[in-house]
């Protein structure tokens, strides 16, 4: 049997939903049995969000990711990242944006924030929103950060992802599937450059 448990978490209006999409719209294509648990928090802009997300070539008894037992932690938010370490496996690993969303009075030191996630064994961050803006790709920054994932997300290969995103965006047309697949590609490159 082969599977991944995957916890997508992050802020309210950051395209968590898109990312959820996507993901499940590549294991259909694929063949994969798949569980998702619905997004619980704050979905309007502003409040937290976080959904389990399993995939198997097996059957799944469960829609929710037992503590200990994600293999990946998707986020589009550094602090929410650390909010669901209990869920993170031993050897899990956690792709996160590097820009805080600051919504909260007593949001952590950034400093503080950043030395706990790196501390930990496998951890990709990136300014994500930077990237996309830099790339004229604004509204795509959560595809930078699937980018990111795409290594780490063994049941699915990039080709299958790149399929799951034009499928999903196409009838928005053409060039906003071409937007997200550029932004994907942006943020592959750069985790393929962190883990040389």
């Amino acid at each position: 049997m082969s599977k991944i448990d995957i916890k997508l978490c992050g802020v309210g209006g950051q395209g968590i939903l898109s990312i959820a999409t996507v993901l499940g719209e590549a294991a259909t294509a694929a063949g994969l049995q798949l569980k998702q648990a619905e997004v619980h928090g704050m979905s309007q802009r502003g409040g937290d969000v976080q959904s389990d997300l399993r995939l198997s070539t097996d059957a799944i008894w469960s829609d929710l990711i037992p503590l200990g037992g994600a293999d990946l932690i998707i986020s589009m938010e550094p602090m929410e990242a650390l909010r669901y370490l209990p869920y993170l496996a031993p050897d899990g690993a956690i792709v996160t944006s590097g820009k805080p969303f600051v919504n909260i009075p007593n949001y952590p030191d950034e400093a503080a924030l950043f030395a706990e996630l790196d501390a930990l064994p496998h951890v990709v961050r990136l300014d994500i929103e930077a990237v996309a803006r830099d790339s004229g790709l604004p509204k795509s920054a959560n595809m930078v950060l699937l980018g990111m994932a795409a290594p780490y997300i063994g049941l699915l290969p990039e080709e299958s992802l790149r399929g799951a995103i034009a499928r999903v965006f196409s009838r928005k047309g053409e060039a906003v599937v071409e937007a997200n697949l550029k932004a994907f590609a942006l943020g592959l490159e750069h985790s393929k450059q962190v883990s040389k």
